[in-house]
C-alpha cells in the first residue's frame, strides 16, 4: 500500500465515523436531560464543531508540518499552562468531580490540545537526539519528564481515561523512536502502580471498580451505565432494532450520547455495525502505520506514528468500558461521542497526517526509526 492510498483509506474510514457520529447523535440527543434546565441543540452543535474541525484540518493539511519544529517548545509550554489553569480558581471548572475543562468564554479541554502538542515535542526530541534514543538521559529521562509532567497534570485532573489513553500513546512513540524496551516496561509498571494507587485510595473509584465486576448487583448505583450497556447490546443482537428506535437511551442510560454512545450503536445498529466500527478504527490504524512506515524522515514518522495511537488508544479504551471489559473511566469515542474540543483536535490530527503524507519524503522500504538508528540519510 502506498503513502496516498493509505491516506485515501485514513480519510474514507474517518468520514463514515464522522457521519456515524453525526447520525448517532441526532438520535441519542433529542433524549439526552436538558443543562441547567435548558434543552441543547446537541445535533446543531455536533455538525457546527464537526465542520470546524474539518476546517482546521484542511488547513493543517495544506501546511508543511517541518515547519511546526521550531515553535515545539513554545507549543509544549502553552499547552502546560494551559493543563495548570484547569487548577486555577475562577478559569478552571470541576464537572462530574473531575477538573478537566476551563472557561476562556467557551469550555474547552486542554487534555485534548495535549495530545497533539506531546506528539510533535515528543517527535522533536527523538528527532534531534536520534542516534542517543538508547541511552538513560536523552533517550529516556528527559523525553520522559518532556512527556510525564503534562500527563500528570492530567492524571491530577482526575481524568484517569485520557491519562491511561495518553500513556500508551507515548509508550508506543517511545518505543519505536528507540528507547530501552526494560526502561519503558519499568515505567509501565510504574504508571499501573501509580494508577492502581489513585483507585484504591478514593472510595468512589473503588465503588466503579466494584461495580464493573458486578454490574447487575450495582446495576442502580455506580454500575448502571455498563449494566445497561450490556442489556442495550443484549436488546440489539445482530442488526440492531432500527436507527432511532432505542429505547434505553431514554432516560436509562446515562451519557447516551457522548461516553456511552457505542452502545446505543449496539442497540440500533446491532452487530453489524458494532463490528463495522470496530474495522473501520482497525483500518485506519493499519493505513496510519503504513503511512508512518514510508515516512523517510524520522519527525514525519515518530509524529504520524504518535497521531495514530491517539486515535486508536482511546477508541480501544472506549469500547472495552462500555462492553465491560474495562471499568468506567469516562472517554469519548473519537469522531462519534459528542464534545467539542475532542472532535475538533482528533479531526486536526487527521489533517496533520494528511499534511506528513504530502511534504514527506516516501519510500517502499519499510522500517521503525529503532532498526535504523544509525541510518545517517535520515533527517
Amino acid at each position: 500500500m502506498s503513502s496516498r492510498l493509505s491516506i485515501i483509506c485514513i480519510w474514507f474510514c474517518f468520514t463514515i465515523l464522522l457521519v456515524l457520529g453525526v447520525v448517532m447523535v441526532a438520535s441519542t440527543g433529542l433524549s439526552a436531560p436538558p443543562v441547567n434546565g435548558v434543552e441543547q441543540d446537541y445535533l446543531g452543535k455536533q455538525c457546527g464543531f464537526a465542520l470546524l474541525g474539518l476546517g482546521v484540518a484542511l488547513l493543517i493539511s495544506r501546511m508543511d508540518y517541518h515547519k511546526l519544529r521550531p515553535y515545539v517548545r513554545l507549543i509544549w509550554w502553552t499547552c502546560t499552562l494551559l493543563l495548570l489553569c484547569c487548577y486555577a480558581p475562577v478559569i478552571g471548572k470541576t464537572i462530574n468531580g473531575e477538573s478537566r475543562w476551563i472557561s476562556l468564554g467557551f469550555m474547552f479541554q486542554p487534555s485534548e490540545l495535549a495530545k497533539i502538542c506531546l506528539m510533535l515535542a515528543l517527535a522533536d526530541w527523538y528527532t534531534t537526539h536520534r542516534e542517543m534514543a538508547g541511552t538513560f538521559v536523552k533517550g529516556f529521562l528527559r523525553p520522559g519528564l518532556i512527556f510525564g509532567i503534562p500527563l500528570l497534570l492530567i492524571l491530577f485532573e482526575k481524568d484517569m481515561g485520557t491519562a491511561a489513553a495518553l500513556g500508551m500513546s507515548g509508550f508506543c512513540m517511545m518505543y519505536v523512536a528507540g528507547a530501552r524496551s526494560w526502561l519503558l516496561l519499568l515505567a509501565l509498571l510504574v504508571g499501573a502502580l501509580a494508577l492502581y494507587m489513585m483507585a484504591t485510595g478514593s472510595a468512589n473509584r473503588m465503588e466503579r471498580i466494584e461495580a464493573w465486576m458486578d454490574p447487575q448487583a450495582f446495576s442502580q448505583g455506580s454500575g448502571r451505565q455498563q449494566w445497561i450497556s450490556i442489556l442495550a447490546f443484549a436488546r440489539g443482537g445482530a442488526t440492531g432494532v432500527g436507527l432511532g428506535d432505542g429505547i434505553e437511551k431514554y432516560g436509562n442510560l446515562p451519557f447516551a450520547h457522548t461516553d456511552f454512545i457505542f452502545a446505543e450503536i449496539g442497540e440500533e445498529w446491532g452487530f453489524v455495525g458494532t463490528a463495522g466500527v470496530l474495522l473501520l478504527f482497525t483500518l485506519m490504524t493499519l493505513a496510519g502505520v503504513v503511512l508512518a512506515l514510508q515516512t523517510q524522515d524520522t519527525f514525519g514518522r515518530l509524529l504520524a506514528t504518535g497521531l495514530v495511537c491517539t486515535i486508536f488508544w482511546p477508541a480501544v479504551l472506549n469500547m472495552m468500558v462500555v462492553t465491560s471489559i474495562l471499568p468506567n473511566s469516562g472517554l469519548p469515542l473519537p469522531f462519534i461521542s459528542y464534545g467539542g474540543t475532542n472532535l475538533v483536535f482528533t479531526i486536526a490530527a487527521i489533517g496533520l497526517l494528511t499534511s506528513i503524507q504530502r511534504y514527506s519524503k516516501q519510500e517502499s522500504k519499510n522500517y521503525w526509526p529503532r532498526r535504523r538508528q544509525n541510518d545517517s540519510k535520515l533527517t
